[in-house]
């Protein structure tokens, strides 16, 4: 398909030097523009400070909330903690009790999902 030109493209007769930028830009395909696409913020999470003696308990709350909402890396970014860290187990436990009593099913899953990631990390 040579010598065909796409709109915005730049002819072949230029070379790299000619081109705007030193030919930096380039012409993208409209299949991977989402024009629809809206700006999500990270979510943000309420921890008490690191040395506190909650901060686990708001750290397992953190992470679980995040996965609920689809975005783990944002919740460990923010805590500084991976799913699965063992030393949230109790925690985690205690939040699926919670969950459970509240009949909160989707949260309560998620919480045995951290607890056999936990297993597997060991």
């Amino acid at each position: 398909m040579r010598g065909a030109q796409l709109r915005g493209s730049i002819p072949d007769s230029q070379t790299r030097d000619d081109r705007p930028l030193g030919g930096l830009i380039q012409a993208m395909s409209r299949a991977f523009v989402n024009e629809d696409a809206t700006f999500e913020p990270e979510p943000r999470y309420s921890l008490p400070d690191p040395e506190s003696p909650y901060f686990d308990e708001a750290a397992a709350r953190a992470l679980l909330e995040g996965a609920n909402a689809g975005n783990t890396m944002s919740a460990e970014k923010a805590t500084g903690l991976r799913w699965g860290e063992a030393r949230l187990v109790p925690h985690v436990e205690a939040l699926i009790r919670e969950a459970e009593e509240a009949g909160d099913t989707r949260m309560a899953r998620l919480g045995k999902r951290f607890l056999r990631k936990a297993a597997e990390v060991g």
